[in-house]
Formats: structure tokens, sequence, C-alpha cells
């Protein structure tokens, strides 16, 4: 399964990590990716995504600069950026993370398979703001992942598919949930999987986000209810107009 292959990629990347120097006076303080997202009013809320690759589409995106690309989804009126930073699958870089906090201002998301708390530290100190934690990846270990990204002044956004791991995310303090409308195993796309789950979250007050299957406007107004953000990765990074195409979402 290519689950499987990514986290055994990511634990053989590990072996040989460095970890960066403690967080220093000089990394901002961190932008509330939540208080983006409920601040957004009147358009929808579009977290967009700095992603050069992806395992069900192969290489996306060849060309521009993370810098550049960031600054178009700004500009379009993205309120956060995500940036991949897995290298083998997603073509990322930690580097990109580095060169997107440089150029904007905006809440970034660090994106990658978070499987040692080591991680944790690196994201902030590479300036980011929020942090993927995917349940299905970290099981029973996801509250301690939260906490700790807590207590590093990370926004996590924990994501699920299942109602099962819904329930986990539910029992810990993150208030950021994502809804990954793919199944990581098979890698289908089933949007409905939003409208399933939301309810639940939203129930409790959390925030909930809506990725991937994003490809049209249409798909933003007919689930859009359902949730306070979208995140959009492939749609926007295969667009020949990055910035017309994101504002279609952005004011869909």
């Amino acid at each position: 399964m290519i689950l499987d292959e990514i986290i055994r990629s990511t634990g053989e990347r590990l072996e040989s990590f460095r970890p960066l120097p403690a967080v220093d006076p000089g990394v901002p303080p961190r932008r509330s990716l939540e208080k983006a997202i409920r601040a957004c009013r009147e358009k929808n809320a579009i977290i967009a995504e700095v992603k050069y690759a992806s395992p069900s589409r192969g290489r996306i995106h060849d060309g521009c600069t993370p810098e550049a690309i960031a600054g178009e989804f700004v500009a379009a009126g993205a309120v956060g950026l995500s940036v991949l930073t897995e290298p083998t699958y997603f073509g990322g870089s930690t580097e990109f993370l580095v060169r997107v906090r440089r150029a904007v201002t905006v809440p970034i998301l660090r994106k990658d398979f978070i499987i040692d708390e080591r991680q944790l530290s690196e994201t902030r100190a590479l300036g980011a703001d929020a942090v993927l934690l995917i349940a299905r990846v970290l099981g029973n270990r996801l509250p301690a992942f939260v906490d700790e990204a807590c207590m590093l002044d990370l926004e996590p956004l924990v994501e699920v598919h299942d109602r099962s791991e819904m329930d986990r995310a539910l029992d810990t303090k993150a208030n950021l949930i994502g809804i990954n409308n793919r199944n990581l195993e098979t890698l289908k796309i089933d949007l409905s999987t939003t409208v399933r789950l939301a309810e639940a979250a939203r129930d409790e007050g959390r925030t909930v986000v809506s990725e991937s299957g994003i490809v049209w406007p249409y798909d933003v107004r007919n689930i859009g209810r359902h949730c306070d953000a979208f995140l959009i990765g492939s749609a926007l990074m295969s667009a020949r107009d990055r910035r017309k195409r994101l504002e279609g979402f952005v004011f869909a």
C-alpha cells in the first residue's frame, strides 16, 4: 500500500535526521490558521497548497519557485498556505517552507508525514505556524503529538478519513480538523466523506477543513455548508493560470 511505502520512506529519512537549532527569537510569532479561517466571512476560506508531485498524479508542476507560487496564491485570496515537505513522493523540501515563510505573511501549514516528535520541533524552527498530524498514521500516539505541537506553539491540524478517526481526533486538544476525502490506502476520492463526518466536529466547536478532491468551484459550492475551509493543491498547481483558478474557488 502506498501509505505504508511513504511511512517506510519517512522512517529511513529520519535515520539521518539532524535536528535544527532550537527556535530562536528570529522565528516569527505564530500566525493562527484557525483565526484566519474564522475571519474569512465574505469569501471562501482556501488553504492553497504548494505541491510539485503526488503519488496519484506523479509530477504536477515544474518551473516556478515555491515563493513565486506562494505570492500568486496570497494575491488571489488564500487565507493560508500548505507547503509539502515530503521529498520522495511529493517533490517537497523543508527548504521550500523556509523560502515561502520569507515571502508571505499568511499562516503556513507544514504538510508531511509526521511520525517522530523531533519533526515537530523542526517544524516550528522552520517557521511553520501549523502542522498536519494524520490520525491513521499516528494511531494511539495522536494525543501526545497534539499536546507536543501545542507546547511548541504550533497549531495541529488533525487529519481524519472515517468516524473512528474523527472520534479520536475529537478526544484531543486540536481545534483544526481536516477531513481527507481521499482514502490513503486506495487513493480513491469521495467528497461525501466531508458531508458524512463534518457535523460531529462542528457540534464540538471545531474548525473543519475539507481536503483532497476539490477540483472545480462547483465542489466548493456543493459541500461548502458542511465545512469552514478547503485545502486545495493539485487543481491549483496544474492550472495554467494559478491565480485565476484560485480566485474561482475563493469567490465560488
